[in-house]
């Protein structure tokens, strides 16, 4: 049996992926979670086989949550089920130790093939998405301007432009605000922008953000 914990703060999205994996033999849906705080604590106890981790979430998110669960629970597995398509978030996030990434748009065929070949040891990557990681490592397709971000300045980054405010965001990754103001004005240089509205304008611009969380 393969254990699932569901990760989204969307109610609905949470409620139709059960239904669908519940109905499959072998696979059972063991928790839910709508932070990537309530993600961590519950891998740290029970230890799920596989998360289905959603990317935008309030608090900490999926990034910093997958790193937390990769670090603590290494034998649970991670594939990031998000509207995000673009790079550099997929290459970031198996970076950090993400066993696969597959759209909200993909069927429920491959979200099942992808749980199973996560599960196995292998590693699983949408063909679309996969396609786009490896022509953006040959320069193939267009830059995106926010390859150049670091991991770190990519997290916070989608933490700003959902509205969260430096103070949170410094209380929920565990920094300084100093630290964070840094971070972020780093970002502005090399993106050459003046703020957070023009951040928030070039994420949605390159599709780093959905609109539908704003």
């Amino acid at each position: 049996m393969i254990n699932i914990l569901l990760v989204d703060d969307h109610e609905l999205v949470r409620t139709g992926i059960s239904r669908i994996l519940n109905e499959i033999r072998g696979i059972k849906v063991v928790g839910e979670a709508q932070t990537g705080e309530e993600a961590v604590q519950f891998c740290r106890k029970n230890n799920p086989d596989v998360v289905l981790m959603d990317m935008n979430m309030p608090g900490i998110g999926g990034m910093e949550a997958t790193k937390k669960i990769v670090r603590y629970c290494p034998d649970t597995k991670v594939i990031f089920l998000t509207v995000h398509t673009e790079n550099p978030l997929p290459y970031k996030v198996m970076q950090i130790g993400a066993s696969g990434y597959l759209t909200k748009g993909a069927a429920p065929d491959e979200m099942i093939k992808a749980i199973r070949q996560v599960h196995s040891g292998q590693r699983y990557i949408a063909p679309d998405i996969a396609q786009q990681i490896a022509l953006s490592q040959v320069g193939g397709q267009q830059e995106n301007p926010f390859d150049i971000l670091s991991e770190r300045e990519l997290q916070i980054m989608m933490m700003i432009t959902r509205g969260q405010k430096v103070q949170d965001i410094s209380e929920q990754l565990n920094l300084s605000s100093k630290t964070v103001n840094s971070y972020r004005y780093r970002m502005f240089e090399k993106l050459n922008i003046g703020g957070d509205v023009e951040l928030t304008h070039l994420a949605i611009k390159y599709r780093m953000l959905d609109t539908k969380d704003l």
